[in-house]
C-alpha cells in the first residue's frame, strides 16, 4: 500500500537514508559503550561501569525508536553488522583501552552522533518532517549532555 503522509517519496527516501545512518552510528556506539561497560578497569571501575550501563540501556532503546521511525516513512531498516558497519562513522575499537581512553572514545562517539542526527535533522526539516525532527533534538541533547558529562571526567 501507497504511503501518503504529506512528504513528498523522495524525501521520504533521503531521511530514511539519513536516519540509517544515524542508526548506524547509535548502534555502533551502543556496543562500543557495552563493550567497555564489561572490560573496564581501574580506580574509577565502579562509577564507569554503572555510568556505562545507564548510557548503553538508553542507547538501545534509542536505537528501536531509530529503526521505526526509518519502517514509519516506508523502508527497510539496516540491521546487520555489515551494515552498520559500511554506514557508521564511528569505528570498531581494537582490543582493550584504558579507562581514561575509553572515556576519551565515548566522548567523540557521542560527539559524531550528535553530528550526524543534526544533518539529517536539517533534511527533516526542510521537509517538514516534525516527528522526524522531534527524534532527532531529542537525540542531540541527550548526546550532547553525555558527551559533556565524559568531557567533564578527563579534566
Amino acid at each position: 500500500m501507497q504511503i501518503d503522509i504529506g512528504i513528498d517519496p523522495n524525501e521520504r527516501q533521503q531521511i530514511a537514508k539519513g536516519l540509517s545512518r544515524v542508526l548506524a552510528d547509535t548502534y555502533t556506539l551502543y556496543l562500543q559503550t557495552h563493550n567497555f561497560h564489561w572490560n573496564v578497569t581501574g580506580p574509577m571501575f565502579p562509577s564507569l561501569h554503572a555510568m556505562f550501563e545507564t548510557q548503553y540501556n538508553e542507547l538501545a532503546l534509542a536505537v528501536d525508536l531509530i529503526a521505526e521511525r526509518i519502517r514509519a516513512l516506508g523502508f527497510a531498516a539496516p540491521g546487520t553488522y555489515g551494515q552498520f558497519t559500511q554506514l557508521s562513522t564511528i569505528r570498531e575499537v581494537e582490543g582493550v583501552p584504558k579507562s581514561q581512553e575509553m572515556t576519551r572514545l565515548l566522548v567523540h562517539g557521542h560527539e559524531t552522533v550528535a553530528r550526524t542526527a543534526r544533518e539529517v535533522y536539517r533534511a527533516a526539516e526542510s521537509s517538514r518532517d516534525q516527528p522526524t525532527c522531534d527524534l532527532l533534538a531529542q537525540r542531540m541533547q541527550v548526546h550532547e549532555k553525555t558527551a559533556w558529562m565524559l568531557r567533564s571526567l578527563l579534566e
